[in-house]
């Protein structure tokens, strides 16, 4: 008997994405902090917030916290985060 091998890609569906363009900087930006619900996010984007304030000057912060970790965030908090001129999706445990 010999050996079968199967390829389990699909081809890709719909245009491609492409990247956003990186800012300028970060000083007088908006950032979204989503947090995926799990006990050390919180802590952690207290952290960063305080690090992107005072060394790089973001003017304010669009923090949304998912329903839980297991889940993909609903679309009405990801249009929350709209406003935010890029976003920060981050793990904690």
């Amino acid at each position: 008997m010999g050996l079968r091998v199967l390829d389990p890609r699909l081809e890709a569906e719909g245009e491609p994405m492409t990247m956003a363009a990186p800012l300028r900087a970060l000083e007088g930006a908006t950032i979204g902090l989503l947090d995926n619900a799990k006990i050390g996010t919180a802590r952690f984007y207290d952290h960063v917030e305080g690090i992107l304030r005072s060394r790089f000057g973001v003017r304010e912060f669009i923090r949304r916290r998912k329903p839980d970790s297991s889940r993909p965030a609903p679309p009405e908090l990801l249009g929350e985060l709209g406003g935010a001129d890029a976003i920060l999706s981050a793990v904690g445990d």
